[in-house]
């Protein structure tokens, strides 16, 4: 027996409920009686259908509508094709797109009696909706300029068609999986398609003078993948990717749901001997991993548009969290025949390009009325934002979320707007992290969270540092349940601090490497926009507590403490806390001693609790302030 065969059958006792659905029909004898379905009403629907086998072909069932998502391989879509998502939006789906992170697009508020013609609308045009939702390989993303961008060194949409045909439509492999599963492929130097976040990754890479891809697997929410040591040339892609998937069809989970993914099976078999296993399926020897070539995250960072290595440009229509419409999807597939090639490719950032634009077209396709609309979008912090689906369309949301982050968008922009610079925030409506909040330089996860009167309101927790170049990291926990109306102060100070400190053209990320994370701990940052909010927003003190450049407290907690203490009492009371210091101690025999409420004998606006805050901070004493910022931090909510 092999590994992978003991690997499954130790986790073979039972299947899970929807393993049972699967088994009761196959998913082509559904698809087969679309009209049937339609003609029957919601009244008619099988409960098998609704839950589950639907969803194979991208139709969700939201109790009184459906939403439909629609497979963009490579976000690549010709003008017909955008034309058609715009009609079908109109007239059947209340006006409206969202644009995904899989840079495809999904419509809302369909009546079960307009799917089958909608369907059939989309087939007309050359789009499926096959395998866009449940257990199936999903829509495989790349560079959104694939074939066009300087940094693109190998064409991956030849090579994406060659993949999807191994799978697509096919009844092999239509709701086979034990899980979804995701692919990327980035044949260009800069990471514009989250590429280690999928649970297949082809990066390029170079080996000997040859370019193709590395190979990393495994990546799910809150987890980038893993290396596999593996390097596989542009012929040898498609055997790899089909013994992977029969791998994983194969031996997969079936049991608990929550544990199918395929980093599960990997971790319990070890990677070498999957890829063993892969090269023996495959009848190919790949060989060892090569340099990987990720070099810089979007080639057209902090740009609207790019020139492509043809000598044409590309326009970058910002849309707000995704929402799009189809009246404005119809007008950007006629400006972009008018003025471009015809061809719109959909971003991972749920943007969209205008491509291929002559020189002498570009003034008449910025004064054009769908590129004007959206030019107010053309910001920091609207370029790169991402957010999912909140409570008004998933039923998974906490928070209704992508109105948040437009909301906070346009606050921040009107608070800190920075020149030649780049901020990349996610959010994610719930943990199960669909706005891929993890990998952004700073990230939100939708929750609930009381307000200073004890009121539950919306909520997220903040995450600070993730890096998507060169390799991915996951980001860490900044704040736990903040109310939103709170949140977007914390932000702010964070990006104060960026204005401050960065270099020229730095982004967030090169700045969090460079000055946040390379000089203070992350508890010290959650202190640092904590009292600062106090300070500003909440007492309106007006006083700010800076960040240094070239702090001497070595990350050590206990020394960033007291350094913020004292700069507290400071900024505070206009006066010393101590004549000197030394690392932790006042350099005097006798140093000056405080009562609790010194800070408010000295400067009446601040409140008591505040000053015994800092009090315990900075006491003369070592043993006797307090040891770590979480202490503090509790503290400061009864502020």
């Amino acid at each position: 027996m092999t590994i992978l065969e003991k690997a499954l059958e130790a986790r073979s006792k039972k299947v899970n409920k929807v393993e049972e659905t699967k088994a009761l029909k196959a998913p082509m004898d559904v698809h087969a009686k679309l009209e049937e379905i339609a003609n029957a009403g919601y009244e008619g629907l099988a409960k098998e259908d609704s839950a589950y086998f639907l969803k194979c072909f991208g139709l969700f069932d939201k109790g009184e509508d459906f939403m439909l998502r629609v497979r963009v391989p490579a976000g690549q879509l010709n003008s017909a094709q955008a034309l058609r998502i715009g009609e079908i939006a109109k007239q059947y789906a209340n006006d409206y797109i969202d644009i995904t992170t899989r840079m495809q697009v999904e419509l809302r508020y369909l009546q079960i009696a307009d799917i089958a013609t909608i369907l059939r609308s989309l087939e007309e045009v050359g789009i499926t909706t096959f395998q866009t939702g449940v257990d199936n390989p999903r829509n495989i993303v790349t560079d959104p300029l694939d074939g066009i961008a300087y940094d693109n060194v190998i064409e991956c949409m030849p090579l994406i068609e060659k993949l999807q045909s191994i799978f697509i439509e096919n009844p092999d492999w239509i709701s086979t999986l034990p899980r979804k599963f995701n692919t990327g492929i980035l044949g260009s130097l800069s990471n514009s398609c989250n590429i280690f976040g999928h649970d297949c990754n082809f990066v390029l890479a170079q080996k000997e003078g040859i370019f193709g891809f590395n190979i990393y697997l495994g990546a799910r929410v809150g987890m980038q993948a893993q290396d596999a040591n593996l390097f596989v040339t542009v012929e040898e892609a498609p055997a790899f990717y089909k013994a992977l998937l029969t791998l994983f069809k194969t031996y997969g989970y079936r049991d608990n749901r929550n544990k199918n993914r395929l980093i599960y099976l990997l971790n319990d078999v070890g990677m070498e001997n999957f890829i063993d296993a892969i090269k023996k399926e495959s009848g190919l020897d790949f060989t060892t991993a090569g340099t990987t070539m990720v070099q810089s995250q979007n080639i057209a960072l902090g740009a609207t548009k790019v020139l492509g290595r043809n000598g044409k440009f590309n326009y970058k229509i910002v849309i707000p969290s995704g929402i799009f419409t189809g009246t404005d999807m119809m007008a950007a597939a006629k400006v972009a025949q008018s003025y471009g090639d015809g061809n719109i490719r959909l971003t991972y950032d749920q943007n969209l390009y205008i491509v291929n634009i002559p020189t002498q077209n570009l003034a008449d396709l910025e004064a054009s009325s769908v590129v004007s609309t959206y030019a107010k979008f053309n910001n920091l912090y609207f370029a790169d934002m991402i957010a999912c689906a909140g409570i008004a369309t998933c039923s998974f949301g906490v928070i209704p979320n992508k109105p948040d982050a437009i909301e906070m968008a346009h606050f921040l922009n009107s608070e800190v707007a920075i020149e030649n610079a780049n901020v990349r925030m996610n959010w994610s409506a719930c943990p199960k992290g669909c706005g891929v909040h993890g990998i952004a330089d700073i990230g939100f996860e939708g929750c609930k969270a009381k307000d200073s009167e004890g009121n539950r309101v919306d909520g997220v927790h903040i995450f600070l540092g993730g890096k998507i170049t060169r390799e991915a990291q996951e980001a860490h926990h900044l704040h736990k349940a903040l109310p939103i109306t709170e949140a977007k102060h914390h932000v702010k100070y964070l990006l104060k601090t960026y204005a401050a400190h960065k270099q020229r053209a730095e982004t967030y990320e090169a700045f969090d490497d460079r000055f946040l994370s390379r000089n203070y701990s992350f508890q010290a940052l959650a202190f640092f926009t904590k009292i600062n909010y106090i300070l500003n927003d909440k007492l309106d003190l007006n006083v700010m507590l800076e960040l240094e450049a070239e702090p001497k407290t070595s990350k050590r907690e206990e020394y960033e403490l007291f350094s913020f203490g004292l700069k507290l009492f400071k900024l505070l009371t206009g006066e010393k806390r101590f004549d000197s210091v030394v690392g932790l101690e006042a350099t005097k025999v006798r140093p000056r001693k405080i009562k609790r409420d010194e800070v408010s004998k000295l400067n009446p606006k601040v409140p008591a609790k505040l000053s015994e805050i800092i009090y315990n901070m900075t006491h003369e004493k070592k043993s006797e302030r307090a040891a770590v910022f979480s202490e503090l931090l509790m503290a400061l909510k009864e502020v």
